[in-house]
């Protein structure tokens, strides 16, 4: 590696002010001002003889980027936990180092799901639309029912950093909890959750089911008009890992149809271009993408990727290197 005053380092997008100053004293950067999602063509043109390249989860760096920009380029940083934006054989091929953010925004995320149950359960969009809109016709007995968190069967796919987080706030809500995860946990680390051995099984006691599990081509399209129909009617859905799980025509149906109580959304496929439908569903519970977005948790996400470069500059291997 060149001494860090003379490493170059291009920035796909903007990141916190803690962060960009840190980056500014160690390396030599160039930044997308436009602070846009890059095509890779546009990225492969701009990052040109840069040996670091730190990118978003909207930005693929695919097998032909890597290779543009090979041999020069030495480690990819994404701001992300999921790294499917990332041809990783290629970059493995390439002999370029991969880092992501693991175990910095599981905390922010499960905030996130928590907010997605009860705004989904007490129908927070369609309140506040009434509310934003003048047509709130006041109290009544039977006006607005939501439903009560208390009791209820909280499902939740992919046990992992942040699954144990939103089982970790759930639980003083009175959920009873319940998980799938491709083998059981042991009992220290599953709090006092239900393991199912399939997720057929999680479906169909999951009053709530939750997604929190990464991204896989395995999960691709995971919930499905099939799935939905395993989950106890009017069951709510929330999805807080990928968009690209959830199978939109399915879920959409299920939702005008009343199929489904209600669904909570923070991610979405295909985002920021959503399917227009979701726009006009009375219970639909959504935010764009907010999971990790808190300052603490940005500044966070940068800190790992910055730690885990210098890491590598004096020759260990940092903890959150996946190639």
């Amino acid at each position: 590696m060149p001494e860090a005053s003379a490493i170059r380092l291009y920035a796909t997008r903007r990141f916190t002010p803690a962060v960009e100053q840190a980056m500014d004293a160690r390396y030599q950067v160039t930044r997308n001002w436009a602070d846009t999602a890059m095509t890779s063509d546009a990225l492969a043109q701009a990052a040109q003889g840069c040996e670091y390249l730190m990118v978003s989860l909207t930005e693929k760096v695919t097998a032909e980027v890597i290779a543009r920009l090979a041999p020069t380029l030495k480690v990819i940083c994404t701001l992300s936990v999921g790294v499917e934006h990332l041809d990783l054989a290629a970059a493995k091929q390439a002999g370029v180092k991969v880092l992501n953010t693991p175990d910095v925004l599981s905390e922010a995320t499960a905030e996130i799901a928590m907010m997605l149950i009860l705004g989904a359960a007490r129908r927070a969009a369609e309140g506040g639309r009434m509310i934003r809109d003048d047509t709130w016709y006041g109290f009544t007995p039977t006006g607005m029912l939501g439903q009560q968190l208390t009791g209820r069967r909280l499902g939740i796919l992919g046990l992992g950093r942040i699954g144990k987080e939103v089982a970790k706030r759930a639980a003083p809500f009175g959920l009873k909890l319940h998980y799938h995860n491709r083998r059981p946990l042991p009992a220290e680390e599953a709090m006092g959750t239900t393991y199912h051995e399939t997720s057929d099984s999680l479906l169909a006691v999951s009053d709530i089911f939750c997604i929190t599990a990464p991204s896989t081509p395995e999960l691709k399209s995971f919930l499905n008009a099939e799935r939905i129909a395993r989950l106890p009617k009017d069951a709510i859905v929330i999805n807080v890992a990928r968009g690209d799980m959830v199978d939109d025509d399915a879920l959409i149906e299920a939702l005008q149809s009343k199929r489904l109580f209600a669904a909570g959304l923070d991610v979405f496929r295909g985002e920021p271009d959503i399917d227009p439908r979701y726009r006009t569903l009375d219970n639909l519970f959504a935010v764009p993408h907010l999971g990790s977005g808190t300052v603490e948790t940005r500044d966070a996400m940068g800190f790992v990727l910055l730690d885990g470069l210098q890491a590598i500059e004096r020759g260990e291997t940092p903890h959150n290197q996946l190639v």
